[in-house]
């Protein structure tokens, strides 16, 4: 089984769950923006949680079948529509051969994720199908689809019926202002008092700059430095450090204005400042913000990062358990 891209969309690229274990030789895990959502689009069509799919952002693509198929869209509400008919978001349906997928205009979020069962049957780089493509590598020929393109679907590997469906209070929304609970980096004593309670003090907006590698945000109070001679190999810049190493999720600050949360595709150095790092658990909400959308980040300890990953955890296997 195979599908026919006619429209690509804005970018769509398959993902998966990402390829974690090669950071330290400067290979992002990449992988969907939103996990939980990938996840629940594969569970709803009976693939594995970390099958192929693909993450469209903003506009959906337009896709036609060769077969008939089991598809769930999830993320963002971005309306899916078989040959013209809409179908619910969240829960599965059936395309039939010689039928096309197309969507609707966006309502909410910024990236849907679309599961189609048996996967999309790309081949494994570095242990994962998902799409690097900064690097050119892994989903489909290390790029966003284009028009022409053909993608083949694995078998199915479940028997699993259309409708089903993830019950409303396991679908995961943002707030108004989201609130990111972040860690306090290590750099955190290069900060003024009065700049490191004004960053979680004030209110940021999304910066058109966000995409895949990072969002950056802007509004706040620039951030003051406490003065110190720089190091050589620092720059005169006081955000700058000697070059260090960046978790996933951590939030960097060029020249103390606008911070950069750096995602799924980020680099893993640089020499920028970074005033902390924001948690697990909050990392696929920032997937689905849109441009000029409020947010304050919210600082928490270690033992309040690890409830949350054990909350979203729980939260993850009441959906598994949902669509056992």
């Amino acid at each position: 089984m195979a599908i026919e891209v006619l429209k690509p969309g804005l970018a769509t690229t398959v993902q998966d769950l990402g390829r974690p274990g090669y950071y330290h030789l400067g290979i992002p895990v990449s992988g969907g923006m939103d996990t939980y959502a990938l996840t629940a689009a594969n569970l709803l069509v009976g693939n594995d949680a970390g099958d192929a799919v693909l993450e469209a952002v903003f506009m959906g693509p337009e896709l036609k079948f060769d077969a008939d198929a089991l598809v769930a869209v999830t993320g963002a509400e971005l309306p899916p529509k078989v040959d013209g008919v809409v179908q619910p978001t969240w829960t599965a349906f059936t395309v039939k051969a010689g039928q096309t997928l197309s969507f609707d205009f966006l309502k909410a979020g910024a990236r849907g994720y679309i599961a189609i069962a048996g996967g999309i049957d790309v081949p494994v780089v570095l242990g994962s199908r998902s799409t690097y493509a900064l690097g050119a590598l892994g989903g489909h020929e290390g790029r966003p689809l284009k028009v022409g393109d053909s993608l083949p679907i694995g078998p199915a590997k479940r028997a699993v019926a259309a409708g089903r469906s993830v019950p409303a209070d396991l679908r995961r929304g943002l707030g108004n202002p989201v609130v990111l609970r972040a860690l306090p980096g290590l750099y955190w004593h290069r900060l003024t008092e009065a700049a490191g309670k004004g960053f979680f003090e004030d209110t940021w907006k999304v910066a058109p700059e966000a995409d895949r590698i990072g969002y950056r945000f802007r509004g706040g109070r620039p951030l003051q430095f406490v003065e110190r001679e720089q190091p050589f190999g620092a720059g005169s810049d006081p955000s700058n450090v000697v070059d260090c190493p960046y978790p996933y999720g951590s939030i960097q600050v060029p020249g103390g204005t606008e911070p950069i949360v750096l995602h799924r595709d980020a680099v893993s150095g640089g020499g920028y400042f970074m005033v902390g790092t924001v948690i697990s658990a909050d990392m696929d909400l920032i997937g689905q913000m849109q441009p000029n959308l409020p947010v304050r980040f919210e600082a928490v300890d270690m033992a309040g990062a690890l409830a949350a990953r054990h909350d979203r955890a729980a939260m993850l296997a009441r959906l598994t358990e949902s669509l056992a």
